[in-house]
């Protein structure tokens, strides 16, 4: 059996913030449908859809804003460098881990490390939604809370029709992310070990 050791990979900080992210962009999303489904049978009353979603995007703002701190802050950042080199191979390597080595038993080729959290394809997932889609979804969130701050029109088109249609495609972008991140997170050791990782900090790898 192969020796393994333990690396303290999710500080307290991260833990927290990923919770209270995970709750608050998982209301976003059923308050969302409720919203998008109007007077066919929504999951929620059309109302409460609204204040529920407001309540939920202000939390998910506040979140980021200390995802972004901690970044700053912390050496959490280096887990979100991409190096030029081998930009392209890198990610398709493990693509084809994904979709064929992993199913032929074969080992990953960049395994978890104390340098290395993701790897090169989940990072690259990672950056665009935390660096791209999630300010894009807060940006014209916030647009739509304050409509009169949107531009009136946009090459001829309404403003808050191109805001509300680019607030729904980063929110759709976002959900079927977190379907890849839950269903990723169930390869391992385990189907559960990534999910206790989160929960106490330390990550198994082996040696």
């Amino acid at each position: 059996m192969a020796e393994t050791k333990k690396i303290y990979f999710y500080p307290i900080w991260l833990r927290i913030w990923h919770g209270v992210n995970a709750l608050g962009i998982i209301l976003l999303i059923i308050t969302g449908i409720s919203l998008q489904s109007g007077s066919v049978d929504p999951l929620i009353e059309f109302n409460s859809a609204i204040n529920l979603h407001n309540i939920s995007g202000i939390i998910v703002t506040i979140s980021y804003l200390i995802f972004i701190l901690g970044n700053l802050f912390t050496n959490n950042k280096k887990f979100y460098v991409i190096k030029p080199k081998g930009f392209l191979k890198r990610p398709m390597k493990q693509a084809i881990f994904y979709t064929w080595g992993m199913f032929k038993g074969e080992n990953a080729p960049y395994p978890l490390s104390e340098k290395r959290k993701f790897n090169p394809l989940q990072k690259y997932f990672y950056v665009i939604v935390m660096y791209l889609a999630v300010p894009m979804i807060i940006i014209t969130g916030i647009g739509l809370f304050f409509p009169e701050i949107i531009i009136e029109k946009i090459y001829h088109l309404n403003g808050i029709f191109v805001t509300a249609v680019l607030h729904s495609a980063m929110g759709f972008f976002i959900s079927i992310f977190l379907l890849i991140h839950i269903y990723v997170s169930s390869i391992g050791k385990s189907p559960i070990d990534n999910f206790k990782s989160i929960l106490t900090g330390w990550h198994h790898i082996k040696k």
